[in-house]
């Protein structure tokens, strides 16, 4: 169904709303992402020090196309964050907690 010729062009306002109880935030320490030929899980999780078990929080699951231009949001984020606060040094040594890089390359590293 096409839009008639005087909508055509024309932007409308849309309205998005925040309960406050999702306002608040929730904090994160670990995250997972999978993801199938239609759609990326992100589980967001909190594992704290002197605990042996780690909670997801949040679970948020993305079409590829969301998926992807949220990707390039993020990217952009961090650059302009970095433009203005410096750069953000990453860990490299691994405390078995956080958000894994190239989780799969290094399991495939540590079994050879």
């Amino acid at each position: 169904m096409s839009n008639p010729p005087e909508n055509r062009g024309k932007h409308h306002q849309v309205r998005i709303e925040i309960d406050d109880a999702v306002a608040d935030g929730m904090y994160a320490n670990l995250a997972f992402i999978s993801s199938n030929n239609s759609e990326f899980i992100l589980d967001f999780a909190r594992f704290l020090p002197g605990n042996t078990r780690g909670k997801v929080a949040s679970r948020v699951i993305f079409g590829p196309i969301h998926a992807k231009t949220f990707l390039k949001s993020l990217t952009e984020s961090v650059e302009n964050y970095e433009k203005k606060f410096g750069p953000i040094k990453v860990e490299t040594a691994d405390k078995n907690i956080g958000f894994h890089i190239n989780q799969g390359e290094n399991q495939k590293n540590e079994k050879k």
